[in-house]
């Protein structure tokens, strides 16, 4: 038995699961999860001695890759500091004014501990300074794991939904409406049946959690414009978007000013971290200026916002990188197109900017319903194909694969070949 598959059996009796996050159990490529002892550049190196090139960079915040020497000074700085006060600290202020001078319609900006913490509270606010209660999400969007955020759609766009997740009350959730992404129409259709009762539209406003979907300009245009007709707040969900696609964001990309934006990710340059933000008047609901109550004792802690002001002054400085990542995820995305072509798989990549996805399916992923046409047991198979080439990929389907700054031409090249391979060997066994 190898090491990790010891640890593993160990984490079972005392992690439900045997993990801290149900993605890192592997269950969804059937076989056991690597465990890491520790990760360089571009590379991850298991408990086992083995060497992985590393396209989950921890869901994103490894933009520069693992173990940047400059980063690593930054931290070792901060936390020679103190890691933690209780009590405000100036580099708080810093991250707040790099944040809202570097996204559009961001005025006030307020700091949590996760991506989850994020949207719960931007929903909060947005209910707390509507008075009403209704929100939109939008199938296969993914934000966080509070109650009102577990549902799925019933049949059709226009039902309440049922919770995904036992623990979930119904009531909990009874005011959470699901539409589909890319489709104005299902959105329109639940405005009209729910008039003058839906506080906000929570959304990713380039999905990450179902896969890369293309989002549709005239879709996102749309939307602005519907929700600004109906006084509903329109949030973005930018905790794997925002900073990792462009440095103002999705609202950067599209042109498009959210009226609430929530963050996480790079902001803490890889450490737990999340924000929320927004116009002025709706921040100023928060308290203690504002009646909607949010707290956290270790928001803002000095150590994830050092290395997060050290990440975004960095990019801020090299706009140039967000090209050269999307240049690497165009070179991955043309190879593997050529591999599919040759070996006649059915399957597709779905590409934005330097976020991809491949996809087995021939459907042209516009929508969520085109996403669940894909073939998981196939993409298992390839996942395991590629792990044995010794290249890490998200282990699920409905993941993204990310670039870094570290990944080399030849780490490219190296993939496409490892790609070809594999699709070389499902197609045998299929």
């Amino acid at each position: 038995m190898n090491k990790s598959k010891e640890l593993f059996e160990k984490a079972k009796q005392i992690i439900p699961g045997g993990v801290n996050s149900p993605v890192r159990a592997f269950g969804s490529v059937n076989m056991d999860p690597i465990f890491v002892k520790k990760a360089k550049g571009s590379f991850i190196y298991d408990v086992d001695g083995k060497k992985y090139l590393d396209y989950i960079s921890s869901w994103g915040p490894m933009i520069f890759g693992h173990g940047d020497e400059e980063l690593n000074k930054v931290a070792i700085e901060a936390l020679e500091k103190g890691i933690s006060y209780g009590v405000p600290s100036e580099v708080e202020v810093e991250m707040a004014e790099i944040l809202t001078s570097a996204y559009k319609g961001c005025e006030m900006i307020r700091m949590v501990n996760s991506g989850t913490e994020a949207t719960m509270s931007a929903i909060r606010v947005a209910r707390g300074y509507t008075g009403k209660d209704k929100i939109i999400k939008f199938e296969g969007c993914y934000h966080g794991h509070s109650d009102c955020l577990l549902v799925k759609s019933g049949s059709g766009t226009l039902t309440f939904n049922v919770p995904t997740s036992p623990g979930v009350p119904v009531d909990t959730v009874k005011h959470t409406l699901v539409c589909e992404y890319n489709n104005i129409n299902s959105v329109k259709e639940i405005i009209e049946k729910n008039k003058d009762e839906i506080a906000c539209i929570i959304i990713e406003p380039v999905p990450g959690n179902m896969g890369v979907v293309k989002p549709n300009l005239e879709f996102m245009k749309e939307l602005r414009k519907i929700t600004e007709e109906n006084n509903i707040i329109l949030i973005y969900d930018e905790v794997i978007t925002g900073f990792r696609l462009s440095y103002g964001g999705a609202a950067e990309i599209f042109d498009i000013v959210p009226d609430m934006v929530c963050f996480g990710k790079i902001i803490g340059g890889g450490l737990p971290v999340g924000a929320y933000g927004g116009k002025k008047e709706i921040m100023s609901v928060v308290s203690p200026v504002g009646k909607v109550y949010q707290a956290g004792t270790l928001s803002g802690n000095p150590l994830a916002m050092s290395m997060g002001i050290a990440v975004l002054n960095r990019l801020k400085n090299n706009r140039q990188i967000y090209e050269e990542l999307e240049n690497k995820a165009k070179k991955l995305e043309e190879g593997f197109n050529a591999n599919i072509e040759k070996t006649g798989t059915r399957a597709v990549v779905s590409r934005f900017k330097s976020m991809i996805s491949l996809f087995f399916t021939d459907k042209d992923i516009k929508y969520y319903s085109d996403v669940m046409t894909s073939d998981t047991a196939m993409y298992a198979k390839y996942f395991q194909s590629m792990l044995q080439s010794e290249i890490l990929l998200p282990p699920a389907q409905y993941e993204v694969m990310f670039m870094n700054a570290t990944l080399k031409d030849e780490d490219l090249d190296y993939t496409i070949k490892a790609n070809l391979k594999a699709l070389m060997e499902i197609n045998k066994t299929n």
